[in-house]
């Protein structure tokens, strides 16, 4: 696959360092570093232990994502003089990081206030204006697909070429597509060949972020992948050494949603539980692509989800309410992909349509694409391909029914003729005997 095109023209600020078009954050080396207040980040070493019994210097250091060296073992200096923690014992000669250390009653008095006012006890977070300040400095938008090589990102996807023609200026305008067509024929496809695209590129995100002394969780396992080790030396999506262990590198991230989204799920999600917030989809989205799938068929209206994105969608930035009620602002650097098997007309109005930049339709394909279709998946799953029995199943099964070809037939028709063929123990060939039993099983008139 090619390499997409990357803009090396990025600025500096005090929080993040680009070098050759690449972000990196900066090493932070004291608390005051990390943007965040000694308080707070007392707090959270304090519940990391609560929850976590005995730990050594390091491993609370692990645990909190900051060096112990000049800012973790600060952290528990000053625990350790308020007698919220204690040393339990310590090997002579490995250094302060080894010694192992115990909260005090009076640090689990400390540590449940602090779990009243929110549970969250992983790494330290980012404050949200380095979180914003890295989003723009790796906008995907600076990723472009030429008609050169946009054939080979489609892979085995037969299209024609306007198709591709059009796909190519969707992916590169970084802001929305609309895919539309019948059932069958590989949005759902192209979606996911566009995502591959994305996934072959790394950035970083926080683990979490934090406003007004509340946390947002941002990496999210299912939905966000590690990326591997490069040669600047990052492994399993962590840097070494002194640099801000607080970021991950991630493959830029390729979401899916569908019959689940709702509009809450599209603010930030307050567990009243564990009083802190999970980042929305097109939050985690940031950098990447979000597809919502099935569009149309979700529990809220397409008219109430284009209205909340229509500020977005034109603007590039997305307003989110903490639960105290104040708004925030964040960037919306999401290219927003739509994919739909239902008229366009029957889900938004005009105006609402021109707000989504790209409408592009997934048609049916002709009888030379169909047949290009039938021989690679024929290939690919060992039935033996044949034009006789091609024409035949054309002739008997399309014509003859009137019914449309669809692009997702081959492959259906041939795991048919395989369980076919396996049960009558028999070679998978395109005989019209097993092209008779496979479509006969496989089509329904509606």
């Amino acid at each position: 696959m090619t390499d997409p095109i990357l803009s090396s023209s990025l600025s500096k600020s005090p929080a993040t360092t680009s070098t050759s078009g690449h972000f990196t954050p900066n090493p932070i080396n004291t608390i005051e570093d990390t943007g965040l207040g000694a308080l707070f980040l007392q707090d959270l070493a304090l519940k990391i232990l609560y929850f976590q019994g005995y730990m050594t210097g390091y491993k609370v250091a692990e645990a909190l994502c900051l060096p112990f060296s000049g800012m973790v073992d600060q952290l528990l200096d000053a625990l350790k003089r308020d007698k919220l923690v204690e040393i339990k014992s310590s090997q002579m000669g490995l250094g302060e990081g080894a010694y192992l250390y115990a909260i005090t009653g009076a640090g689990i008095t400390h540590a449940r206030e602090a779990l009243d006012r929110s549970q969250y006890a992983g790494p330290a977070p980012v404050p949200l204006e380095a979180y914003n300040d890295s989003v723009r400095r790796q906008s995907r938008s600076r990723m472009l697909v030429t008609s050169r090589n946009m054939h080979q990102i489609m892979g085995d996807l037969v299209f024609g070429d306007d198709v591709f023609h059009k796909l190519g200026p969707a992916v590169n305008s970084g802001t929305s597509i609309f895919i539309y067509g019948a059932p069958g024929n590989g949005k759902t496809s192209v979606a996911r060949a566009i995502g591959n695209l994305v996934l072959t590129q790394s950035m970083y995100i926080p683990y979490s972020i934090y406003v007004d002394g509340q946390v947002i969780t941002m990496f999210d396992s299912m939905n966000h992948q590690l990326a591997v080790e490069d040669e600047t030396g990052q492994q399993n999506g962590r840097m070494k050494g002194r640099k801000d262990l607080r970021w991950v590198k991630i493959r830029r991230p390729f979401i899916m949603v569908g019959g689940e989204l709702t509009l809450t799920g599209l603010d930030l999600v307050f567990n009243e539980t564990l009083k802190y917030y999970e980042a929305p989809f097109q939050v985690k989205a940031n950098g990447g692509i979000l597809l919502i799938d099935d569009f149309g068929r979700q529990q809220v209206r397409p008219r109430d989800l284009l209205n909340r994105w229509i500020v977005p969608l034109e603007n590039r930035i997305d307003y989110l309410s903490l639960h105290t009620g104040r708004k925030i602002e964040v960037p919306f650097d999401v290219l927003v992909m739509f994919s739909t098997n239902l008229p366009p007309k029957d889900l938004v109005d005009e105006a609402f349509l021109r707000r989504l930049r790209h409408k592009i339709e997934i048609t049916d394909p002709d009888t030379a694409h169909y047949r290009e279709i039938f021989m690679r998946v024929a290939a690919q799953k060992g039935v033996v391909y044949s034009d006789e029995g091609l024409n035949y199943l054309l002739k008997e099964w399309y014509l003859k029914h009137n019914r449309r070809l669809r692009a997702s037939h081959p492959r259906d028709l041939c795991d048919q003729i395989i369980d076919v063929s396996r049960y009558l123990s028999t070679d998978p060939v395109m005989s019209r005997e097993m092209i008779d039993k496979a479509a006969s099983s496989y089509f329904v008139e509606l």
